[in-house]
């Protein structure tokens, strides 16, 4: 029965369309999958933890993400690009990009170290939280093969992998909370985690035909890469910034307890993405390739994109913001009952998230990486000191409010300040208003 519906659907819609269709449904059954199993986990492990413990591990998550941009220098979107433009030359392309990650899996993780033992030498518990967390770096250049699978809109293969590994994850987890273990093994238990999807990928590269020993570094492709990628290390360490910032920032200016509220509203804040994640991942590759066919229908696909993201967040954010304390006590219990005033301010930062997502295509496609940073970086400046400012008044209400304002300055007020950005602008604006504001150009 399933096949004849199959074939029907077909018969009735293009061969592009159909394979960008059946993407999605891979990547939105994956991240239902990994939702509502994370959420029970979520919630147990909070809860078991507390808001002090659960505060500490994530302070040492946000502490190591902000060192993650360096990936950058061989940027994954750069690469999806190029994989899906000169697919026959993918040895070269994920050569290059998998040994210069090795390089800088190195680097961060022992910047990562070393800062965190020169900033807090007294205090052992979060130095071997955070020097933990960092290991996942040295074996990251891996997940280049995703960026592969992505190009040729094949991502089940990868989401098979993933899948396996979060369920054996799962598993130990629940192994963990039954038996009382210490917070130092729930953060071993990101790097098994990270460390098992590496050699899945691996894996699943193998066999499906494919040799990871048949991939070669070509040093004028590195060259160029890191040319073309360099200015999205500064844009990608802005938006870690204004992503993690407040997390560190309320962990030194308030306490454990803040970071844990503050966290656990953000969580719960994020685990919507999912559905935006899956759409702009399938439809990418039909943008890139309008981009060099007809450049009004490049522009109107991404009017589209952009305007069902917007429609997605209105879905997840009115509901969300009257909801959200017997919610966030629903899943975390009445410790983290304050959690849910951060939870409904934090909600509509997903609007410019969202749209970043589909901004990001155009930013790649466009080649604007410059443009990219000095905004990005706008977002940053605007969201340490708006925290600065808030954070000890209104401490983890404070953290949400920079974070959304910062947000719309970075990712959509600055796209009027920059003139070649203006389009797309107003691309956001038609988008965030369901399409009853047009752009005149």
């Amino acid at each position: 029965m399933l096949n004849k519906i199959t074939k029907a659907i077909q018969k009735k819609i293009k061969p592009e369309q159909f394979k960008i269709l059946t993407n999605i449904g891979w990547l939105l059954s994956e991240r239902v999958f990994r939702m509502i199993m994370g959420f029970f986990l979520l919630a147990w492990t909070a809860r078991y933890l507390g808001a002090n413990q659960f505060g500490e591990l994530n302070y040492a998550i946000a502490f190591g993400a902000i060192f993650l941009p360096l990936f950058q220098l061989a940027s994954d979107q750069i690469i999806f690009r190029d994989l899906v433009r000169t697919p026959n030359l993918k040895e070269s392309i994920l050569g290059t990009g998998f040994l210069i990650k090795l390089l800088i899996g190195i680097i961060v993780f022992i910047l990562a170290s070393g800062s965190i033992i020169f900033l807090q030498p007294n205090d052992p518990l979060t130095i071997n939280l955070v020097i933990i967390v960092s290991i996942p770096s040295l074996f990251g250049g891996v997940s280049i093969i995703e960026a592969w699978f992505q190009s040729q809109v094949e991502l089940k293969y990868t989401i098979w992998s993933k899948n396996i590994v979060f369920v054996l994850v799962t598993l130990i987890r629940i192994f963990l909370l039954q038996n009382q273990a210490h917070l130092m093994a729930f953060a071993w238990l990101i790097v098994i985690e990270n460390a098992a999807n590496a050699i899945g990928f691996v894996l699943i590269y193998r066999l499906t035909g494919k040799n990871i020993l048949a991939w070669r570094g070509n040093w004028k492709r590195a060259k160029k890469l890191m040319k073309i990628s360099w200015p999205l290390i500064l844009s990608s360490l802005a938006i870690t910034i204004y992503l993690r910032i407040d997390q560190v920032m309320l962990g030194q200016l308030t306490n454990s307890e803040q970071v844990g509220l503050y966290s656990a509203a953000v969580r719960l804040s994020e685990i919507w993405p999912f559905a935006s994640t899956a759409i702009v991942k399938s439809i990418a590759p039909s943008i890139i390739a309008a981009k060099n066919e007809n450049e009004e229908l490049y522009y109107k696909k991404l009017q589209r994109l952009a305007t069902s993201q917007a429609l997605l967040v209105y879905c997840i954010a009115i509901p969300m913001t009257f909801l959200s304390t017997p919610f966030v006590v629903f899943v975390f219990g009445k410790e983290y009952a304050a959690a849910g005033g951060v939870l409904a301010i934090h909600i509509w930062s997903s609007m410019f998230l969202f749209l970043g997502y589909v901004k990001e295509i155009w930013i790649t496609t466009e080649e604007l990486t410059v443009f990219a940073f000095f905004f990005s970086v706008v977002g940053a400046v605007s969201n340490v000191i708006l925290n600065f400012l808030l954070i000890p008044k209104y401490q983890a209400i404070g953290a949400a409010i920079a974070t959304v304002v910062s947000y719309g300055c970075a990712d959509y007020l600055a796209c009027f300040i920059y003139k070649p950005a203006r389009k797309f602008g107003w691309i956001m604006t038609q988008a965030m208003t369901l399409n009853l504001i047009k752009y005149r150009p």
